[in-house]
């Protein structure tokens, strides 16, 4: 999903509203949920929880066809490493998985070490680099 979504499709948003605080999540999933308007808080129909929303700016245009407006939603769902550390998730991120810290309206955020549950790479440490840059 984070892989599907483009700058195009999220170039309308104007701000990520955060449901949680996301310091202490090493990821969360991402998606473009069709909804009925720009701004708000959508409702929620997954198991686990929502943990932010995209707002759209007033140039998002509605789908012809059903009126509704593509708009990003963060989730996490029960087995994921924030509640299940040394789950599925202890290493590894599911396909749709983003690191919180490399998200911003219009930026469809990345992968990190963090993300991935793993350890910084070596020479990044040696250097004192962390991620995201």
């Amino acid at each position: 999903m984070s892989s599907l979504i483009t700058e195009d499709e999220i170039s309308h948003e104007i701000d990520l509203v955060w449901l949680e605080d996301t310091t202490a999540l090493d990821y969360v999933r991402q998606s473009l949920d069709r909804l009925p308007t720009r701004r708000g808080k959508p409702a929620y129909h997954r198991d686990g929880r929502m943990v932010g929303y995209a707002i759209l700016g007033p140039a998002a245009k509605a789908s012809r066809s059903s009126g509704t407006f593509r708009r990003r939603v963060f989730w996490l769902l029960p087995h994921d490493r924030d509640t299940d550390p040394d789950g599925l998730y202890a290493t590894g991120a599911p396909a749709e998985a983003v690191d919180p810290r490399t998200l911003a309206a219009g930026i469809k955020g990345s992968k990190t070490e963090r993300s991935e549950g793993g350890p910084p790479f070596t020479a990044m440490r040696e250097l004192g680099i962390t991620l995201p840059l």
